[in-house]
């Protein structure tokens, strides 16, 4: 192997590394035989310099053989699919793709993980529901999605270790924001975890990570790449993020939403992405035409299957289905308009901001989550007020907590004279 410090310097320089080298500077790191310092000045000269597609495979690869890898399609005998997104205010989607999926006939497995920000992850959103286990073993996982046709649990420290390694570095050293180095942390847990078909979610605003489409288009088109040359069957979604998804923005509130959603009467860009994502993994696993598996999902909605999916699913995993089970906030304050229009903008980084500061979210991965607080946005850009409607109700565990959510979600909103255009909450499509 060539020493460290020679990779360094050959990145640095703008070289190509060889794929043997990537992976022995990522599982020698991985091993602790290669210090911090020396991975640090890796991770900063591919910040600058970039890393080709073919680099950004070997070091994904090398990610996923620094731990315990899954075939779900050879311990369960089909195709398995999973969703991912890179993370919004108010992204309950995958709640609602899941049981869609699995009402279709087709296995849903995920492995996911928590939030750090403005409102809790897939994780923090199910551990607000009473009873639900997110720790199960890997044969309890595949036995679940074997059993029950989908499962959704946490990362084991088993899976991918040299990404949260990685990731736990580029944290700290300002080298978190490289398009090849977030595709490989992302794909390298899609792939490892087993999953055959994988629709990908980009958020792309105010609230997302890319804040613009070119940026976004850049991740995905990474991403996709990888899934190809991992042999995985992956369509990615460019999704907007210039204001939160669906209504409600916390976790015991996104679930009461995701229900909503199941039962047919969730808020229309909640449900639009959440079929548009379903129909993509019925299609990629089933070579349906996209027309008839977009109808399969909406006849699952319609019926009542995808619904009796996620209760059946909930119950696997010991959690209790039923709303009244869910926590709520004490206080509820309402957010009014102060002069007739529409809604011009709702900002969700703001939004998500104000459920965080309520308790939704963390600011350090340490902080305790409060599962009953949030915002629920009543009104959402496009919508006409008139002035005194309600535009939100703040939940808190307090007065003045509710009072400081409520200024910030009301600079959130910006009313107008004059309708704006129209935009879908898909942006575009990769596949």
């Amino acid at each position: 192997m060539i020493r460290p410090a020679e990779l360094i310097q050959r990145k640095r320089d703008g070289a190509e590394l060889a794929d043997q080298d990537i992976a022995e500077l990522v599982l020698g790191y991985s091993r602790g035989e290669i210090p911090d310092y020396q991975l640090a000045a890796f991770c900063m000269a591919v910040y600058f310099r970039g890393l080709s597609p073919r680099e950004t495979y070997a070091l994904t690869d090398a990610m996923v053989r620094s731990g315990e890898t899954i075939d779900l399609q050879a311990e369960i005998g089909r195709p398995v699919a999973d969703k991912h997104s890179t993370g919004g205010v108010g992204d309950k989607a995958s709640l609602v793709v899941g049981p869609l999926v699995a009402a279709c006939g087709i296995p849903f497995g995920k492995m996911s993980g928590r939030g750090l920000g403005h409102t809790g992850g897939t994780l923090d959103k199910l551990e607000s529901i009473p009873g639900f286990r997110i720790e199960l073993s890997r044969d309890e996982f595949v036995e679940q999605v074997r059993e029950h046709g989908i499962a959704v649990i946490g990362q084991t420290a088993e899976l991918v270790p040299a990404d949260k390694q990685l990731y736990g570095l580029r944290d700290v050293t300002a080298t978190v924001e490289n398009v090849s180095l977030i595709a490989a942390s992302i794909m390298s847990k899609k792939i490892a975890a087993g999953a055959d078909a994988i629709v990908l979610d980009v958020k792309v605003g105010d609230g997302a990570f890319m804040k613009s489409i070119e940026d976004a288009r850049t991740l995905a088109e990474a991403m996709l790449e990888l899934g190809r040359r991992a042999d995985r069957m992956v369509v990615c979604e460019l999704t907007d993020m210039d204001q939160p998804l669906g209504q409600a923005v916390g976790n015991a509130l996104e679930i009461r939403e995701g229900v909503a959603t199941l039962r047919g009467d969730g808020p229309a860009d909640l449900t639009e992405l959440a079929v548009a994502s379903a129909a993509h993994l019925v299609t990629l696993i089933d070579s349906d035409d996209h027309a008839d598996a977009r109808a399969r999902v909406e006849t699952a909605l319609r019926d009542g299957s995808a619904l009796e999916t996620y209760e059946r699913w909930v119950r696997a995993q010991g959690g209790d289905p039923s709303e009244d089970a869910l926590p709520q906030a004490p206080i509820v304050e309402t957010v009014t308009a102060d002069r007739d229009g529409y809604v011009t903008r709702l900002g969700a980084l703001a939004v998500g901001l104000a459920a965080m500061h309520l308790g939704a979210g963390r600011t350090v991965k340490e902080d305790v989550i409060d599962h009953a607080v949030g915002v629920v946005c009543l009104r959402k850009r496009g919508d006409s007020v008139s002035s005194g409607d309600a535009l939100a109700e703040i939940h808190a565990q307090d007065d003045a907590s509710a009072k400081a959510a409520a200024d910030q979600v009301k600079a959130a909103y910006e009313l107008g004279d004059e309708e704006p255009k129209a935009v879908g909450v898909v942006l575009d499509t990769l596949s």
